[in-house]
């Protein structure tokens, strides 16, 4: 994939993230693909109810298997993380 279709695919998660989780008072560009997704400072606030249903979806909207609990624990640790799981996963 080139830099600017994984930076759309980075965007396409936050929107899906944002949409899943009923988030409207956040906007996509807010959320940093670095941060911590489920730190204490995070702009989302998630907790681990979110993680299941954030496994749920991505499953669901981008056809993959997240097949562990220590994988799932890996890809949501950032958007960057999903967006490099996603990419290996689709590339396979």
């Amino acid at each position: 994939m080139t830099e600017a279709e994984i930076a759309k695919l980075k965007t396409e998660i936050k929107e899906v993230i944002l949409k899943s989780l009923n988030i409207t008072d956040i906007k996509p560009d807010d959320i940093e693909n670095s941060a911590p997704l489920f730190a204490k400072d995070n702009i989302l606030g998630l907790d681990s109810i979110d993680a299941i249903e954030l496994i749920m979806t991505i499953q669901k909207h981008f056809n993959v298997r997240i097949a562990d609990q220590n994988l799932a624990r890996h890809v949501l640790t950032s958007i960057d993380t999903i967006a490099e799981f996603l990419v290996k996963e689709k590339g396979d």
